[in-house]
């Protein structure tokens, strides 16, 4: 056995949930050992598609993932997503073949751990045969332990080499969650006690703590909301607003403006969530809960920082309150309103719709009342985004995946197919600009070569939009473009694709819903010009 053949094998006994990648010389070897130890293996048409179906399926599954890439170019190839599991803290093993040290003069060699450092993922190396089996369970640990993107740096000459006899190892433990400080549960337990209108924000680091969250906002009479990569935690509650933020419908906004306390449990509370701090109230007292003691007021101000695990916080907090809170912010008057306008789509808007364009709106909302409630929703960066992601209800959190923490266009359709791999169970929907789809076209092919029964919808005004509305005025010749045949597109790659023009154009949904659902479906919906989005005014104010 090879050394290269040994990391294939060990990170299948490691437990890693799906690999995705494209194969070169560099990292074939490596790839064939994880399929051969039953490792499932998805080879994609870009690197940055791979890297980003890896990200949004361990995002939603839970389980680690890997990529598997070729030195030099597979890996500059592949950064954006890198960059974007990266930022996003999600626990991903990327597998970079390397360059020999002594192939100094290589047309493939890169500076590959300053490249990866630079981008906030974690440089790791497989240094010699001897210590192969130790370097992986190290980048391993790392990985999920630590919730980061760990690149491991494979040297081809290093791969080649034979592997080392290998002792038996125990499984790898895992870490106990940080129970936080009793003092700082006391605290948090008498500022719910003190508030009269208290709120709860819950972010990604609040995933797996829904049900006591819910608990605690009960007892203490808080109002649920979410960042918008933690969309749906609260779904189906009577006391949820959604999303925060530039998401936010109006009562949403309202109502967190008008808090006396403002709980973030493992959120961030960046300028998107909070409105550039607007609707956090000058005279509020903020509470942040968080494993990372950096975390704590590192976006905005804090009362009460709590380090700790989300959900044994919770816990102990609701513990320590007892019954004696008082109704907070949940009266019958606030539980009429958030039921009568709690949802965007309860919001009246006029339709803009013409002969020949939809209106965005129009077009979200008939999707919303057509397409399956269990679903999995992925949402590209753009103009649009806001109305896939205010107006397509999901049913829980892991039924919305968000790659957004670099604001990259273009990852959209490659997260709807990690995601739909990670959640068989659901129908698969990408909401796409037309940008984002021209962007990610090649994973196309990859999509359709799965048969995943995916919708993707593509919200297509023929534009950048956001460049065309924040620089209104000015000459936009470089960021508008001529219709372009998407469906003509998708087609060709071996889609099911319609373009939408009007509402009556979207019973092609129905028809393709009826069955067999073995070719993905595209609808090409030419939307109408919005102006510039709600979200999009609030992003550049």
């Amino acid at each position: 056995m090879s050394v290269g053949e040994l990391i294939g094998k060990t990170l299948a006994g490691l437990g890693v949930g799906h690999a995705f990648g494209l194969v070169g010389s560099g990292n074939f070897v490596v790839t064939n050992a994880l399929r051969a130890a039953g490792v499932p293996f998805v080879a994609t048409r870009h690197e940055c598609g791979a890297a980003v179906m890896a990200d949004a399926y361990a995002r939603t599954s839970g389980q680690p993932a890997v990529l598997t890439l070729h030195q030099g170019c597979g890996l500059t190839n592949a950064m954006t997503g890198i960059t974007e599991a990266a930022k996003s803290r999600t626990p991903l093993l990327v597998l970079a073949a390397d360059t020999p040290g002594a192939a100094v003069t290589s047309n493939f060699r890169i500076d590959q751990d300053a490249l990866v450092a630079a981008v906030g993922a974690v440089p790791e190396r497989v240094h010699s045969p001897a210590t192969a089996p130790t370097d992986v369970e190290r980048a391993y640990r790392t990985a999920v332990h630590q919730r980061r993107t760990v690149v491991l740096n494979l040297p081809l000459d290093v791969q080649a080499a034979p592997a080392p006899e290998q002792p038996s190892r125990p499984p790898v433990p895992a870490p106990l969650p940080a129970r936080p400080h009793p003092e700082a549960v006391t605290a948090l337990a008498a500022a719910l006690r003190a508030a009269r209108r208290p709120v709860f924000v819950a972010g990604r680091g609040a995933r797996h703590a829904a049900a006591e969250l819910r608990e605690l906002a009960e007892a203490s009479g808080a109002l649920l909301a979410t960042s918008a990569v933690a969309n749906g935690l609260f779904t189906g509650d009577p006391w949820s607003l959604g999303i925060s933020g530039g998401f936010a419908t109006p009562l949403a906004a309202e109502l967190v403006a008008a808090a006396d306390l403002v709980v973030a449990w493992g959120c961030s509370l960046t300028h998107w969530t909070t409105r550039h701090g607007r609707l956090v109230a000058d005279d509020a007292v903020v509470a942040q809960v968080d494993l990372e003691v950096s975390a704590l007021g590192a976006r905005q101000r804090v009362d009460l920082g709590v380090v700790g695990d989300v959900r044994l916080t919770a816990r102990d907090v609701l513990a320590e309150l007892g019954s004696t809170a008082g109704t907070g912010y949940r009266t019958e008057e606030v539980r009429a309103r958030i039921a009568e306008r709690g949802r965007w789509r309860d919001v009246p808007f006029t339709d803009a719709s013409t002969a020949d364009r939809i209106d965005p709106r129009t077009l979200s909302v008939r999707l919303d009342d057509l397409l399956p409630a269990e679903r999995v929703l992925a949402v590209d960066s753009g103009n649009f985004m806001g109305y896939p992601s205010a107006y397509l209800q999901v049913p829980d959190a892991s039924g919305f995946c968000f790659t957004q923490s670099f604001q990259s266009v273009g990852l959209g359709l490659a997260t709807a197919a990690g995601a739909a791999l990670a959640r068989p169970d659901r129908l698969p929907v990408a909401a796409l600009g037309d940008g984002g789809a021209m962007m990610g076209v090649a994973e196309l092919d990859t999509v359709a070569r799965l048969r995943l029964p995916m919708v993707a919808v593509v919200y297509d005004d023929d534009a950048y939009g956001a460049e065309v509305h924040h620089f209104a005025g000015q000459d936009l010749g470089a960021v508008r473009y001529p219709d372009t045949d998407v469906a003509a597109v998708a087609t060709g790659f071996g889609w099911v694709a319609h373009t939408v023009r009007t509402v009556s154009d979207l019973d092609v949904v129905t028809a393709w819903l009826a069955g067999p659902r073995d070719r993905p479906l595209l609808l090409d919906a030419k939307i109408t010009d919005d102006g510039g989005s709600w979200w999009l005014a609030e992003a550049f104010r």
